[in-house]
C-alpha cells in the first residue's frame, strides 16, 4: 500500500523536451555518411547541453542528431563538429573496448517507456560498438551484447556516425503506438572530458534515464516472431608432461565439441533462450585477483552470453544471483519478458558441477569443491509503481545425490522525489547440504535455515549526499546461486558529502565525505569499525583522485586488532599515446588474519594503456601485496609475504570485426616459513600465456583460432611447462 500510494503522489522528475521521429523517406546505407535520401527528412535534434564539466549549459561544439525508422530498423545518424579534429581520440578496438577518455556518441534507449531502465548503443568514430543495459536502479552493465550496426568517419571538420538497430534486437510493449524515451550523447574528452546530452541532466536528482526525451511517432512496428539459431563447433588439442612438471608434453588426441544457442521472441517483448553445451571459450580469461589474506571470496563478472537476457532483472540488494555459480552448464532453458507493468525472468539450467562452493561465515569465507551435479532454478517478477517497483525472487538448487538451497523473498524500491531513494529485500532460505564430509566439514546433511536482510537510503543534491543501509544475516542462511561470502552478521553502513564544482582551475568537482561502518556478530561481538574522511576530486587530464583515512578495528581469530591506512585511488590520460594510468591501494598497518597479529603493509594496483598507433593497444595490469609482522616469539618485523599479479595485453585491431590478441600473465607468492603457524612453501607461482585470432562478423557469427601455455613455478624457481593448447571455434547465427 505504501509503494502504491508513493507511485500515485510521488514528484517526477525533469523531462526532456519530446522527440518526434517519423519513417523514413529513402534509403539508408550504414558507412558513416550522412548523405543518403533517407537522412532528408528524418527527425533532427539540434540543442544540445554540456552536463558535464559545465551544469546543463549550452553545448560547446555543434552537435546535430537525426532519428528515423523503416518496417525493421531504427537509425539514428550523429553530426559531431570539431575544432581541431587531429585531436579526435579514435582508435580501432574489440567491442565494448569505448573507454571514457576516447571520442564516442550515440543513443540511450528505453523501448519499455518506463524511463528507469535502458540500452546504451554508442560507437567511436572507427565504427567500434559499446552496447549496456542501464538501470536508475542498478547502474551500468555492459556484458550483454545486441545485434546492431554502426559506422563512423572523422570528417575535415570533425566526425559522423550512422547507427541501425534491428527492432528484433529491441523489447518493446504490445502496441501500435509506441511510447519510448531516448537520450542522444555526445562524449568529448580534451583537457577535461566533456558530456554532453540533447537533455538537461539536473544535479540534484539521483536517476539518470529518468531525464530521457519522450520519443513520439513510432508506430507499426514489428510483432516478433524473430529467431535466432547459433550452433557452434570447436577441436582443441592438449599437451601435457609426461612425467609430471618439468618432463617434455605428450599430446593428447584432438577432441572435438559441438553446441547450439536458440533466442525466440514469439512477440516484442519476450525472449526465450535455450541452450545445450554452450561453449564460453570465447571469453577472456579474468585477470588474476590476489587472495593472499584475504578474508572473504573474491568477485568474477559473468561474461557469458546465455545469461545476459535482462540482466538487470538479476539486480537486487542482496546478491542472491550469481550465474557464474552454474560452472558447467549442460543445458539451459530461460524466459524473459514484460506485461503491462510487470516484468519477469526464469531460468532453469542442468549445472555439470565442478569448480567450488562458497562457504559463508562472520569473519571469512572458504570453499568446497562442487564435485557433483545440480539442477538450478531462478525467477524473478518485478511490478512498476511509477518509478518505484516491487519484486519477489525465488532460486533453487537441486543436488543430485541428496541437497538443496532454496531462496525466497521480497525487494523493492521507493522513489519518493527525484533526490530520495529507499531500497530493501529481505530473503529467507532453506538449505539441506549435501552428504559428502570428505568434501567440507558442514556437508554431512545437516539442514539450516535463516534470513537476510538489506535496507538502504540515498539522498543526493547537486552539492550535498548521504547514504545509510542496515544489513542483517542470520548464520543459518545461505544462497548457492548466488554471490553471499558473510553470514551470521550485522552492519551499519553510512557515508555523507559534500560537493563543490569550481567553474575555473584546473579542477571541476570537489568532494570531501565521511565514512562510518560497524560490523558485529548476530551476538554482539565487533568484527569490524571504521571511521574514514577524505576527499575526491575531477580534473584536467580526464583525472579522478580518491585519498582518504581509515582508522579501523578489525577482528582476526578471538582479537580485535587497531589498524590505520592511507586508501588512494588516481587516474588519469596524459595524452592519445598513453591514453590511460591508474594507480589504487593502501598503506600503513595491517592485520595477519591467519596469525592474528598486528603488522604494516600496503598493497598497489596499477593499470597502464599505451596505444603506438591507432590499431595497436598493449594494457598492463599490475597487482603487489606486502604484510610485516614480528615473529611469535617477538623480534623485529619482517617481510610475511610478498604477492604479485603481472599481466600484459597487446592487442592489434585491423578493423572493427578482426584482431590478433596476446596475453601474458604471471602471478608469484614470497613468503618466509618461519613467521607461519602451518608449513607453507617458500615460493609458489604460475605463468599463462595465450595467443588468439579473432574474426568477429557479430557476437555468434565467430571464428577464432587460438594457442595456449601454462607453465609453473618449481622447488627450485624455475617455471616449467605445465599444458599446452591449440584451439579453433567456429560459429554462426542463422536469423530469421
Amino acid at each position: 500500500m505504501l509503494l502504491a500510494s508513493a507511485g500515485a503522489f510521488a514528484k517526477d522528475p525533469t523531462r526532456g523536451p519530446e522527440i518526434q521521429i517519423s519513417r523514413a523517406t529513402g534509403p539508408i546505407t550504414v558507412d558513416g555518411d550522412l548523405s543518403d535520401a533517407g537522412w532528408q527528412g528524418a527527425s533532427r535534434v539540434e540543442t544540445w547541453y554540456e552536463t558535464n564539466k559545465s551544469d546543463n549549459l549550452p553545448a560547446q561544439v555543434k552537435n546535430v542528431g537525426y532519428l528515423a525508422y523503416d518496417d525493421r530498423f531504427l537509425y539514428a545518424g550523429f553530426d559531431f563538429k570539431d575544432p581541431d579534429p587531429s585531436r579526435i581520440r579514435a582508435a580501432y578496438a574489440d567491442r565494448d573496448n569505448v573507454p571514457g577518455y576516447t571520442d564516442y556518441g550515440g543513443l540511450i534507449l528505453d523501448t519499455k517507456g518506463d524511463a528507469k531502465t535502458a540500452i546504451l548503443f554508442l560507437a567511436n568514430p572507427r565504427g567500434i560498438q559499446y552496447d549496456a543495459v542501464s538501470d536508475d536502479g542498478s547502474g551500468e552493465d555492459s556484458s550483454p551484447d545486441l545485434y546492431w550496426d554502426a559506422a563512423g568517419k572523422i570528417t575535415k571538420d570533425g566526425w559522423q556516425l550512422e547507427i541501425r538497430i534491428p527492432f528484433s534486437s529491441l523489447r518493446y510493449p504490445k502496441a501500435d503506438l509506441q511510447k519510448w524515451n531516448v537520450l542522444l550523447y555526445r562524449n568529448y574528452p580534451r583537457d577535461f572530458r566533456y558530456q554532453m546530452f540533447a537533455a538537461k541532466l539536473p544535479r540534484d536528482e539521483n536517476c539518470f534515464i529518468c531525464h530521457s526525451n519522450p520519443l513520439v511517432g513510432l508506430s507499426g512496428l514489428p510483432k516478433g516472431g524473430n529467431l535466432v539459431v547459433a550452433p557452434y563447433v570447436s577441436a582443441k588439442e592438449e599437451g601435457v608432461p609426461r612425467d609430471g612438471l618439468g618432463s617434455s608434453l605428450v599430446n593428447k588426441p584432438v577432441t572435438f565439441d559441438g553446441g547450439l544457442d536458440v533466442k525466440w521472441t514469439p512477440n516484442a517483448v519476450t525472449a526465450i533462450d535455450g541452450t545445450i553445451n554452450p561453449d564460453f571459450s570465447q571469453v577472456e580469461s579474468d585477470v588474476a585477483q590476489i587472495s593472499a589474506n584475504q578474508r572473504f571470496a573474491l568477485f568474477y563478472p559473468e561474461k557469458r552470453p546465455f545469461f545476459l537476457e535482462g540482466v538487470e532483472l538479476f539486480s537486487t540488494p542482496i546478491q542472491a544471483v550469481y550465474t557464474r555459480t552454474i560452472t558447467a552448464p549442460r543445458w539451459g532453458l530461460r524466459a524473459t519478458g514484460k506485461l503491462d507493468s510487470t516484468s519477469y525472468t526464469a531460468l532453469v539450467a542442468q549445472d555439470r558441477g565442478g569448480g567450488s562452493v562458497i562457504l559463508p561465515g562472520p569473519n571469512g569465507s572458504d570453499f568446497a569443491d562442487q564435485d557433483f551435479s545440480s539442477i538450478v532454478a531462478i525467477g524473478r517478477v518485478k511490478h512498476d509503481l511509477g518509478r518505484s517497483f516491487a519484486s519477489l525472487l525465488v532460486t533453487d538448487r537441486e543436488v543430485k545425490g541428496g541437497g538443496s538451497n532454496r531462496v525466497i523473498g521480497p525487494d523493492f524500491r521507493w522513489n519518493p522525489n527525484p533526490s530520495d531513494t529507499l531500497a530493501g529485500q529481505i530473503l529467507y532460505s532453506w538449505t539441506e547440504t549435501p552428504n559428502r564430509p570428505d568434501l567440507a566439514s558442514e556437508w554431512d546433511g545437516r539442514k539450516l535455515s535463516g534470513h537476510a536482510g538489506d535496507l538502504w537510503f540515498n539522498h543526493s543534491t547537486a552539492t550535498f549526499d548521504l547514504f545509510t543501509e542496515y544489513k542483517d544475516f542470520a548464520k543459518g542462511f545461505r544462497a548457492d546461486d548466488g554471490f553471499v561470502p558473510q553470514v551470521g552478521f550485522r552492519e551499519n553502513y553510512g557515508e555523507v558529502g559534500y560537493t563543490l564544482r569550481p567553474k575555473t582551475g584546473p579542477f571541476n568537482r570537489l568532494r570531501a565525505y565521511l565514512i562510518g561502518d560497524y560490523q558485529a556478530t548476530t551476538d554482539g561481538a565487533l568484527l569490524f569499525r571504521q571511521v574514514s574522511p577524505g576527499f575526491g576530486m575531477d580534473g584536467i587530464l580526464s583525472s579522478f583522485t580518491r585519498v582518504r583515512v581509515a582508522f579501523d578495528r578489525v577482528r582476526a581469530g578471538d582479537v580485535t586488532i587497531p589498524r590505520t591506512q592511507l586508501l588512494y585511488t588516481i587516474q588519469f590520460t596524459p595524452s592519445r599515446v598513453f591514453s590511460l594510468i591508474s594507480l589504487d591501494g593502501f598503506l600503513g598497518e595491517e592485520v595477519d588474519f591467519a596469525g592474528a597479529r598486528p603488522g604494516h603493509g600496503g598493497r598497489v594496483t596499477a593499470t597502464a594503456t599505451v596505444r603506438p598507433t591507432d590499431h595497436l593497444e598493449l594494457r598492463y595490469d599490475g597487482d603487489v601485496r606486502w604484510l610485516n609482522v614480528k615473529p611469535f616469539d617477538g623480534g623485529d618485523e619482517r617481510r610475511l609475504f610478498t604477492a604479485q599479479v603481472a599481466r600484459l595485453k597487446a592487442t592489434y585491431t585491423f578493423t572493427a570485426r578482426s584482431y590478433l590478441r596476446l596475453i601474458g600473465q604471471y602471478v608469484r607468492m614470497n613468503r618466509d616459513p618461519e613467521l607461519y603457524t602451518n608449513p607453507v612453501p617458500e615460493r609458489d607461482g604460475s605463468f599463462q600465456g595465450s595467443l588468439l585470432f579473432a574474426y568477429k562478423v557479430n557476437w555468434q557469427t565467430v571464428l577464432f583460432a587460438g594457442y595456449g601455455d601454462n607453465r609453473a613455478l618449481t622447488e627450485d624457481n624455475h617455471l616449467e611447462k605445465a599444458d599446452r593448447q591449440f584451439f579453433l571455434k567456429i560459429g554462426y547465427a542463422f536469423q530469421r
